[in-house]
C-alpha cells in the first residue's frame, strides 16, 4: 500500500511520487496524447504534400494503426 509522506518543502509524495488530482493526470494525458497526434498528422501531411521522407513502415503503421488508437484514446480522456 502507498505511504503518504510529508517532505521538508511540504510536498505530498506516495512511493516516492508527487500526488495530483485525477482531473490534473487526465488533463496532462490528453494534452500530451492530442500534441502527439498533432505530431504525426503533420508528418504525414509533409510526406503526402511535400514528399518529405517518411519510411514506408512508419507511414504504414502511422496512418493504420498510430493514429486512429490515439484519436480513442483523445475520446476516452474527453476530448
Amino acid at each position: 500500500m502507498n505511504k503518504v509522506v510529508k517532505t521538508e518543502n511540504n510536498h505530498l509524495h506516495a512511493s516516492g511520487g508527487l500526488l495530483i488530482p485525477y482531473e490534473v493526470a487526465d488533463g496532462i494525458t490528453l494534452a500530451t496524447l492530442q500534441d502527439q497526434l498533432g505530431y504525426l498528422q503533420e508528418e504525414l501531411r509533409l510526406h503526402v504534400e511535400e514528399g518529405q521522407y517518411m519510411h514506408p513502415e512508419d507511414y504504414t503503421e502511422t496512418k493504420t494503426k498510430l493514429i486512429p488508437s490515439l484519436q480513442i484514446l483523445i475520446k476516452y480522456f474527453g476530448a
